[in-house]
């Protein structure tokens, strides 16, 4: 998955659009969902969600803050720089993809589980407290992340449950305490900074999968999330993906694929 938002001139006359699977979590019929979700994590393991419950007054308010954060100077978005296990802010070129020459042409801030190193996962390594900007800096922006990183943890457990019946388990295979019971969820808000030329090694996100169990991507109405179905195909085939109002992208992640045995991809 690599995120582009402009294109070089050669790019400019050929762009392939990506046509995806869209699973709606409304429907009752959860076996149905599962055979249509099981289909698209054979294909590619990209889909669509829809009627998630999210309400678009929360997902507006916190895309309204993640602006006004990124919009903040330097130097005060320096004050929470993130830790040694990455919560908090990161700069422009600090992530580094393959085939780069710099870094990815993006800054983001990362948000772990709530709690503290003395609570639930004191004892996982890579847990610390979260970084918060100033209150009076940014009135408001920690209760609302955290309220909208809870209604999307909530989402993709009742993804999970239709992931469980795709992998021929109990509906509640993944509900288990030592699973999806305390999970370790993260979010990350990013701002691209718009600069890409691949043919330079230059991206707004470099080529890469995700390491977890699955991922679900927000976005604004920039199409510029590309997907590589086959990651064997040489050349690799980049197709874009275009946002779909009220919509969310979900990939899965290595993790999955690892416990599918290789079978999602």
């Amino acid at each position: 998955m690599r995120k582009m938002v402009n294109k070089t001139h050669e790019e400019a006359s050929i762009i392939n659009v990506s046509s995806l699977t869209c699973i709606d979590l409304a429907n009752p019929n959860f076996h149905q969902s599962a055979a249509s979700l099981k289909q698209a994590c054979l294909d590619c393991g990209f889909f669509y969600v829809t009627n998630h419950g999210i309400s678009e007054e929360l997902r507006e308010n916190a895309f309204a803050q993640s602006k006004k954060f990124f919009a903040l100077p330097l130097e005060e978005k320096v004050k929470v720089l993130r830790n040694e296990k990455h919560q908090g802010y990161s700069p422009v070129l600090s992530q580094i993809a393959e085939n780069q020459i710099h870094g990815d042409y993006k800054e983001s801030f990362f948000i772990g589980i709530k709690g503290s190193i003395d609570g639930l996962h004191s004892h996982i390594p890579f847990c610390r407290p979260n970084i918060w900007p100033n209150s009076d800096v940014l009135p408001g922006w920690r209760a609302t992340m955290e309220k909208y990183h809870q209604e999307a943890l909530r989402v993709c457990k009742v993804i999970a449950r239709v992931l469980a019946l795709a992998l021929n388990v109990e509906e509640d295979y993944f509900d288990k305490p030592e699973m999806l019971g305390n999970p370790l969820a993260f979010m990350r808000l990013i701002h691209y900074e718009g600069v890409s030329d691949p043919s330079k090694g230059i991206y707004g996100c470099g080529p890469h999968s995700d390491f977890g169990m699955m991922t679900l991507l927000a976005t604004d109405n920039v199409m510029g999330l590309q997907i590589c179905k086959d990651k064997e195909m040489q050349p690799r085939k980049w197709e874009y993906v275009p946002p779909i109002k009220d919509a969310y992208i979900v990939n899965i992640g290595d993790l999955l694929e690892r416990w599918s045995n290789g079978i999602f991809k």
